[in-house]
């Protein structure tokens, strides 16, 4: 799992029938904004806004792409603002084996590379997995064949029955972490397969002899952050992860693609695994 895969995401969804205006509405409405306060954001009067919501005014491509860049809207879903207008999308989407990410694929690669020791994963939008490094050997070296054939799915590997769950030794604060991120993703993308996603992982039930849930306070203890414990061959682990997205993509694949990348959280993980790859 030391090279990438190529990698096709979902063609960007078609607008249908709903109108530009219902689809800002409904971002604006995401976001949690007052058309007010989304008007003075783009440098527009309330009453052009109310109009282009409403239907009775026709956005330019200018500003549809003001309006999407006002309330974050992602890549793919601006495409699809854009169709919904009347006009032709703005952002490709290649699989990372296109000759053009050539440079992507390097970067990405590096990351991974350099970052041993330490464990690190390349994700897509849906936490597909489309890299790994060397050392998350030790952490899924017993997990279901099912959940490791591709595309693995990061999440599911971490909570699934058959995955490295039953060897977290704090799964109720590590699943509480990732539920809660994984809802922050879906408010921020309005994704229906995240949210799939969510309520798969949400009815896992605990593994067999998963110590009962603490109070928030005691489950993080004297830590800066939810760190992941996990017991493997090298002895028992612990991690802070970190994520790292490219900067002002243009691309839908770039823009949808992070790097998880894992750092020990006390001098025995980190001399653990730098002693695994000793000489």
């Amino acid at each position: 799992m030391n090279t990438l895969a190529p990698f096709v995401a979902a063609p960007t969804m078609a607008a249908g029938r709903r109108r530009v205006g219902d689809l800002l509405r409904d971002w604006r409405q995401r976001r949690r904004m007052s058309q007010l306060l989304l008007a003075v954001e783009a440098g527009i009067s309330a009453r052009h806004l109310s109009f282009v919501e409403s239907g009775r005014s026709q956005p330019s491509r200018e500003m549809v792409m003001h309006l999407a860049e006002r309330l974050d809207v992602p890549l793919r879903e601006r495409n699809t603002l854009l169709i919904a207008a009347g006009y032709a999308p703005l952002y490709r989407e290649r699989g990372l084996d296109d000759p053009q990410l050539a440079a992507a694929r390097e970067a990405v690669e590096r990351v991974l590379h350099g970052h041993e020791p330490y464990p690190a994963v390349a994700v897509d939008r849906h936490w597909n997995i489309v890299a790994g490094n060397r050392a998350l050997a030790p952490l899924i070296s017993d997990a279901s064949a099912a959940l490791l054939a591709a595309p693995a799915n990061a999440l599911r590997l971490s909570l699934h029955p058959e995955g490295i769950a039953p060897r977290i030794l704090n799964w109720h604060a590590w699943r509480t972490h990732l539920l809660m991120r994984l809802q922050r993703q879906i408010d921020a993308s309005a994704d229906p397969a995240l949210a799939s996603l969510h309520d798969e992982l949400a009815a896992y039930p605990p593994p067999p002899g998963a110590p009962a849930p603490q109070d928030t306070a005691d489950a993080v203890g004297h830590h800066i952050a939810v760190p992941l414990r996990v017991r493997t061959s090298l002895g028992d682990l612990s991690f802070y992860s970190t994520t790292t997205v490219f900067g002002t993509p243009v691309d839908i694949t770039l823009s949808e693609l992070a790097i998880e990348a894992f750092f020990p959280a006390d001098p025995q993980t980190a001399a653990a695994l730098r002693a695994s790859t000793a000489g």
